[in-house]
């Protein structure tokens, strides 16, 4: 095993920050999003919660087949949790927890160490950390055949659920691993310049001024060579960039709105996509989302830009529900960018693997038919709609848009990417982005 500092200067203490992320974890075992999850820990305690929960969702399939082997009934749900982070930690003899951002290398007898001082501090864990140190230690001890135990476990070889697994292989045949795999490589930090208040060659010497690596990527993009905190970056007040994956910033210039138009962006929070929108043309726009907590994020990002006004209209209602909010004038641009798995983003948000289930894919599908259906009477004859999901499942993507053809003769389909899969492995940060599927369709007049 690797040599490796005893006693890191850490602050927090380990022990604080694996118990933190044990209560993240457990929360998303119970159903929670790893964002909100995340909203209830501390600012002093979140950095580091963050680094150490994203990175046991990422190996969370394969410490639960290691877990199973170690214990036959967890006492709770948050013993379950502690053990699981400890033991993303231990991976690969200790070497994982090196690739958290902020975190010293610890050796493996203090992560076992401090493991067992958080159940000690913790009332509902204190009887239980004789159990918890006995775990790790046989771990440690016999590591070769615990996990020659779970090689065949499609959960705990590829850290994803096994109907997943399978549905991607029968999807992609010749690509299902390097998607799985893609899926555990943390994403770079992309933005998009926004045109209306900055170029993207200020941008880029902005941050090169500031001793950070970007290099650019796209029309507007910029990619950074390691993540750092957006309202540290030059240019975040001033409203410079915003925030978005590679692929996503596609979809507004595949909707390609031209000044004077009337647009619409169904499902729009958070507003990336619509901040782009405007960033392109003098537009009327209408920004739809069925959540109106979501939708003030819309409206903040765009005061932030620099994007609001009387030509920009923020309506909650359900997209599918005319009645509830289209005044029957139609629209030149639709952007329909849909609910679904998520399946694609899965790198950037790893809980997602872990909180959907088998049947989520039908449900989604279901509703996307239902929400373009709606959609599509809204476009004037001539004008465009754009499908868009964040989703890998063809079902979410290339049988959707077929589905629709069937159902609309007179949609004419455009060229657009179709299905992006995610890239990530042996790919520099300009060259990655997250998994897309786009297709764009015309009403025939």
């Amino acid at each position: 095993m690797s040599t490796r500092s005893d006693s890191p200067n850490l602050a927090p203490p380990l022990s604080s920050v694996l118990l933190s992320s044990a209560g993240v974890v457990e929360g998303v075992l119970d159903g929670r999003s790893l964002t909100d999850a995340l909203s209830d820990v501390s600012s002093a305690l979140r950095p580091a919660t963050q680094a150490v929960s994203f990175h046991a969702m990422r190996y969370l399939g394969w410490a639960d087949a290691v877990g199973r082997e170690l214990v036959q009934r967890y006492p709770s749900v948050l013993f379950e949790s502690l053990l699981l982070v400890s033991l993303t930690l231990l991976k690969e003899e200790g070497e994982a927890a090196a690739q958290l951002p902020g975190m010293p290398v610890y050796a493996a007898h203090t992560v076992v160490d401090q493991a067992v001082t958080a159940a000690s501090n913790t009332r509902s864990l204190a009887s239980f950390k004789g159990m918890l140190n006995a775990c790790l230690r046989r771990f440690l001890r016999e590591r070769a055949a615990l996990e020659a135990a779970v090689a065949d476990s499609p959960e705990a070889q590829w850290n994803h659920p096994g109907w997943w697994v399978k549905q991607l292989g029968i999807a992609y045949p010749q690509d299902w691993q390097r998607i799985l795999e893609s899926a555990n490589v943390p994403a770079p930090l992309t933005l998009r310049v926004n045109r209306r208040r900055a170029t993207r060659d200020q941008v880029l010497a902005a941050f090169q001024d500031a001793g950070l690596q970007a290099q650019p990527v796209g029309q507007a993009g910029v990619v950074l060579g390691s993540p750092k905190p957006v309202t540290q970056l030059p240019g975040f007040a001033e409203g410079w960039w915003s925030v978005q994956d590679a692929g996503a910033q596609l979809a507004a210039e595949l909707l390609a709105p031209a000044d004077g138009m009337r647009v619409l962006d169904a499902c729009s929070a958070p507003g990336g996509k619509t901040a782009h929108l405007l960033e392109l043309a003098d537009i009327d726009l209408v920004a739809l989302d069925a959540d109106g907590e979501r939708l003030e994020r819309v409206e903040q990002n765009l005061d932030r830009l620099g994007l609001a006004s009387d030509r920009v209209h923020l309506e909650a209602a359900d997209a599918a529900d005319l009645d509830a909010w289209w005044d029957g004038k139609p629209f030149d641009a639709v952007l329909a960018d849909v609910p679904c798995t998520a399946s694609g983003i899965v790198r950037r948000h790893p809980d997602i693997r872990w909180l959907r289930r088998e049947n989520d894919v039908r449900r989604t599908a279901t509703l996307q038919a239902r929400i373009l259906d709606s959609l599509w009477k809204t476009v004037a004859p001539g004008g465009r709609l754009l499908y868009v999901t964040c989703s890998v499942f063809p079902i979410e993507g290339a049988r959707q848009a077929l589905e629709f053809m069937q159902r609309h003769p007179e949609a004419q389909r455009l060229d657009a990417p179709g299905q992006l899969l995610p890239v990530a492995l042996d790919a520099t940060p300009a060259e990655q982005h997250d998994g897309f599927f786009y297709a764009l369709f015309a009403k025939q007049s």
